[in-house]
């Protein structure tokens, strides 16, 4: 199927501000009918919430698309997947808006593994009440990120599809007409690490300037752009205009996460001799500097991993539980630890564990090596450890061969969200066994999209 990948600069532009848009090639007048067919739903039955494309199964054209398409392995690579959990947001006419919020919680990491993707089946001008942002805030963890640029509406016309990093600060924008708007979000994450572009790439250097972002966190971008390229190490390490490790170290500390975050990618360029001052910054009590060591230690890369495998064995749990999220950060550079965090999943703290289930989802996706733990994590009586195995193993894809009847068995899971990565984590492995087992439950649990409260049969 064709796709339409997206270009540089449309990758700069994601990287810089935390979204890109495009517009389908579906003609207006499916737009038309999906709009239409949504006043439907939601006057006869209200909100549809996960049920929408069961509902509406004519919204998957949009994901078809070319254009959609072509946007969503650009950004997440070609096995990307779309997540149980979806919504269309309704702003009624002349609604005051939302406050601006961050979707879920921030975790520590810069990395695009989770999309926000809004589609619109109206036109929506700035006074119907788009979806506002603020470019750049997906950077920040803390308030300061509501404030780092003006607001920014994603307005357009009907078949506009926008691509939003999951942490992007954003809100519904008062609508100011007599209209309707809807708009139906979709959550969808990376599977698999980049190990080369997977968009219509041509340069491979990050380019400074206005298009490029503010000049003081062109490092920062700089490493998300080689990260999406897949480069296996930092550019250079010479010394960032003069200022020490210790001057660094006590900015990532600093008042202002922006001062933090650039010092936390200034960090990197000595090398191997940032380590221990990064690795001592996890024993902080300040959520901001082991939050910034952690973003420094990913773009230092190889060199920090040995210290971070000896780290997940520290006396504190605070210590382990950031080793492992860094290690999983650093993705399949890091590949070298799966045995460590192997080991911690049998860690007495929940965290912890928690922590090395998702760290092995991105580390070990080459092999079977974390497969029996994970599978023995299935189990966990905590929502949360079941939630992240099954995630993992899905990562991990058709490694995961044996863990086949320990997700059948989760597929009736009280949590919806586990059942629905049950499934996907099911097809993934790709085996006959695997297909079979979602060829029946299927049959048990097909939708009919076509039955309501007025025509039951």
């Amino acid at each position: 199927m064709t796709e339409n990948l997206l270009t540089d600069a449309q990758m700069r532009q994601f990287i810089v501000n935390g979204f890109v848009t495009v517009n389908t090639e579906l003609p207006p007048a499916f737009h038309d009918d999906i709009f239409e067919k949504t006043v439907a739903v939601f006057d006869k039955e209200g909100n549809p919430g996960n049920n929408l494309l069961p509902r509406i199964p004519e919204i998957q054209r949009v994901f078809d698309d070319a254009n959609v398409k072509g946007a969503l392995t650009s950004l997440l690579g070609p096995d990307n997947y779309m997540q149980p959990h979806r919504h269309p947001h309704y702003n009624p006419p002349g609604s005051k808006g939302q406050g601006m919020h961050q979707d879920g919680g921030k975790r520590w990491s810069h990395h695009t593994r989770r999309l926000l993707v809004f589609y619109y089946p109206q036109d929506t001008p700035v006074e119907r009440g788009p979806t506002g942002v603020v470019p750049i805030s997906h950077y920040f963890s803390t308030e300061e990120g509501k404030q780092v640029s003006p607001e920014q509406p994603v307005s357009g016309k009907a078949g506009t599809v926008a691509f939003a990093n999951y942490d992007l600060w954003h809100r519904a924008m008062p609508n100011q007409t007599e209209e309707r708007r809807y708009m139906m979000k979709f959550l969808y994450a990376r599977m698999t690490e980049p190990q080369e572009p997977t968009w219509a790439n041509e340069e491979t250097e990050w380019a400074n300037g206005t298009a490029a972002g503010p000049a003081e966190h062109q490092e920062m971008f700089k490493h998300l752009w080689n990260w999406h390229l897949g480069s296996k190490s930092i550019e250079d390490s010479a010394s960032p205009n003069g200022a020490s490790i210790s001057d660094l170290i006590s900015a990532m500390t600093g008042t202002t996460e922006s001062t933090g975050l650039q010092a936390a990618y200034q960090v990197p360029k000595f090398g191997e001799e940032a380590v221990k001052p990064l690795v001592r910054c996890l024993y902080e009590e300040s959520d901001m500097t082991r939050r910034n060591a952690c973003y420094a230690l990913n773009a230092l890369g190889t060199p920090a991993i040995g210290a971070l495998r000896n780290a997940l064995k520290d006396p504190s749990e605070q210590v382990r539980a950031n080793a492992a999220e860094a290690l999983g950060d650093l993705g399949t550079k890091a590949e070298p630890a799966v045995p460590d965090l192997v080991e911690s999943l049998e860690d007495e703290s929940t965290s912890v564990r928690g922590r090395a289930i998702e760290a092995l989802g991105t580390t070990s996706q080459s092999s079977s090596l974390a497969v029996p733990g994970l599978i023995k994590a299935l189990e966990d009586p905590n929502e949360g450890i079941r939630r992240n195995a099954v995630f993992a193993l899905s990562r991990i894809g058709e490694n995961a061969g044996d863990a086949v009847e320990g997700l059948e068995n989760l597929l009736f899971d009280g949590n919806r969200y586990i059942r629905g990565n049950a499934v996907h984590t099911l097809y993934r492995i790709g085996t006959p066994a695997a297909k079979d087992v979602l060829v029946r439950h299927l049959q048990t649990t097909r939708w009919c999209p076509i039955t309501n409260r007025n025509s039951t049969f």
